[in-house]
């Protein structure tokens, strides 16, 4: 069985990444995009479907772990019956897909099991494993169709479908072990140099940190939470994934699993308005690249998401080989919401997009002709109900949060010819924008007129309603936005927490419950701070930022019961609203954060 969700610690190099327990088992590890099938699948089943163990001998071996400061480069110190070492890991951050575990004695001496089992094609492959080393230098190298790795910096023997073998370390010893994926065509690369990589990867790391602008309410989380969206943002495409996991059950034992690899519009362009608050420049330019040559020619055939690349095609597909999470089945790869029509994602582009350009990055060539034709989409599908933002499987309705976003889209592109001097016909948008307001404003609230509803015709609540006021839809202090906070505080909040909406009262299309989604409860936090409720606002963020795991890392949603992260982990979702709801308590409320100007705002950039 694998760890809890919160034991994971997290390494990336920016391209992929790895899920480390406590125990110091790589237990997830997908090579070399963070969309690449498994090698090391035992977080959705066991060791049988592939891990990279490494512990101390000693079963009574007690470990502390921390980040070496702004980065993800992990240090995990034991602390055994015989002497105290250290194991540091991280993937440095270079042209190569590497994984480094250096051990370094302390005191005395300290006796480390190594255990490898490499399962390639999420556990469906059995590699070709072959001894390519020397006694001095020994090295393992596992081949199965396009993949290919090869570990070195100790010798494995073979041992049922495992391999085995021991290190011990003084403090006068350190000893690497490194794991390089390489393709299966090509012969395997030069070892890595360990030093040279462990000193490039923490500069780099920390020279990314020392340009984040903010000197708010959180700061340590804050930094985390964008060092986290920047870990999950693909360094050569822009693509930014919503989590590097698949499958981690939203409620445990139960069918809510969910493949989280990819790029969706909405969570990628909500981490781009928290970079742009705090004074990212080249990200912002490079996901702008990204988009374009997703969307490509046609913005009437765009989806709501993407592969890390603008791949189109991510068809579903469940894992029966793979028990799933502490049996929580399936296991899917894949995510059928590609085919949904969702109609807040262009408001959510729009909203970005103008973001960037209020904070002095300059249209180009492309990017306000690629504005244009979504606003064009949006035109041809206003109408047309959606699935809504929480992915619906059920029949589409007219969700009132989707219908407000279709009126950010609309309000955005006006703004961008009245204020901004860009071509287009606003007077048409604005016709159009202000017939969705008046729509939403009749059709968008309960029986009794006083708050807003998920979605037309119904009394139901939503989360999603706490976004109206942060993309100027209504004043948070709007007598409608006042009674929904109070009906959300009286029917979604659990034990303190926010849930999306009531899965026992509404059908979604998907079997079982769930847990509160940690987003949503930022996002009460924006809404009390920017009505003045301070002292609740400050409680609910202390609570939520204590959620967090000893290395400050968010998964999708959180069990108050048994006190357990659920679902994918690390969630770019919760932390984006992280960073926000810091914003809000430290003044700068809604989505206008980015309008500040200063040394870290994109206006000093040479675009």
């Amino acid at each position: 069985m694998a760890a809890p969700i919160e034991d994971y610690a997290v390494l990336s190099d920016c391209r992929a990444a790895a899920l480390v327990s406590r125990e110091g088992s790589i237990d997830w590890l997908c090579l070399p995009r963070f969309d690449s099938p498994s090698l090391f699948g035992a977080l959705l089943g066991d060791e049988r479907h592939g891990r990279w163990r490494l512990r101390p001998t000693d079963p009574e071996a007690t470990a502390t772990r921390a980040y070496e400061g702004d980065c993800f480069v992990l240090h995990t110190r034991w602390t055994t019956a015989t002497g105290v070492a250290e194991v540091i890991e991280f993937m440095p951050h270079d042209e190569h897909t590497d994984i480094v575990r250096r051990i370094r004695g302390v005191e005395g001496h300290v006796e480390f099991e190594v255990e490898l089992r490499v399962r390639p094609d999420y556990a469906r492959s059995m590699p070709w494993m072959r001894q390519v080393g020397t006694d001095d230098e020994p090295a393992l190298v596992a081949i199965a169709g396009p993949d290919a790795i090869v570990v070195r910096g100790v010798r494995l023997h073979a041992d049922g479908f495992a391999h085995r073998g021991t290190v011990t370390v003084t403090p006068a010893h350190t000893t690497d072990l490194t794991l390089t994926w390489f393709p299966s065509h090509h012969s395997a690369p030069p070892a890595c140099d360990a030093d040279a990589a462990l000193a490039h990867t923490t500069s780099w790391w920390h020279n990314w940190a020392a340009g984040i602008d903010h000197d708010g309410p959180r700061h340590a989380e804050v930094v985390r939470s964008l060092l986290v969206l920047r870990a999950l943002t693909h360094e050569e495409t822009g693509g930014i994934v919503a989590a590097p996991t698949t499958s981690l059950p939203e409620e445990f034992g139960g069918v809510r699993n969910w493949d989280y690899r990819y790029v969706w519009l909405r969570d990628a362009s909500l981490t781009i308005e928290a970079l742009i608050a705090h004074g990212f420049a080249a990200e912002v330019q490079q996901w702008r690249g990204w988009l374009l040559r997703a969307i490509a020619g046609d913005a009437a055939d765009v989806q709501i998401m993407y592969g890390i690349a603008g791949e189109r095609d991510l068809p579903e597909r469940e894992l029966p080989n793979l028990p799933g999470y502490d049996g929580a089945a399936p296991v899917r790869i894949g995510n059928g919401a590609v085919e949904q029509f969702q109609a807040d994602v262009v408001g959510e582009v729009m909203v970005a997009l103008e973001a960037a350009r209020l904070a002095g990055l300059e249209e180009t060539d492309f990017s306000w002709p690629l504005q244009r034709a979504l606003l064009d989409f949006v035109e041809a599908q206003i109408d047309k109900p959606d699935h809504g933002i929480w992915e619906m499987r059920g029949e589409p309705r007219m969700f009132t949060h989707s219908r407000v976003m279709v009126w950010a889209a609309l309000d955005r592109g006006v703004r961008a010819v009245r204020e901004h001097g860009l071509d287009g016909p606003a007077e048409r948008w604005e016709a159009l924008r202000d017939r969705i307001r008046e729509e939403v404003e009749t059709h968008g609230l309960g029986d009794d007129g006083a708050s807003f509803v998920q979605s037309y015709g119904s009394n139901e609540v939503d989360a999603s309603l706490l976004l109206l006021p942060l993309v100027g839809f209504c004043a948070p202090d709007d007598p409608r936005m006042l009674r929904t906070v109070a009906v959300i505080e009286s029917q979604l909040m659990r034990d303190g927490l926010v849930h999306r909406y009531r899965t026992d009262t509404l059908g979604d299309g998907v079997a079982g419950s769930e847990h509160p989604f940690l987003a949503c409860s930022f996002w009460l936090v924006e809404q009390y701070a920017a009505t003045g409720r301070l002292g609740e606002a400050t409680a609910l963020m202390d609570r939520l930022c204590g959620i967090a795991n000893d290395l400050g890392l968010l998964s999708e949603e959180y069990d108050v019961t048994m006190r357990r992260h659920a679902g994918n982990t690390p969630q770019a979702f919760s932390h984006l609203a992280l960073v926000r709801a810091a914003d809000a308590l430290g003044g700068n409320l809604g989505r206008g954060a980015h309008r500040r100007n200063g040394p870290g705002s994109l206006a000093s950039v040479d675009t």
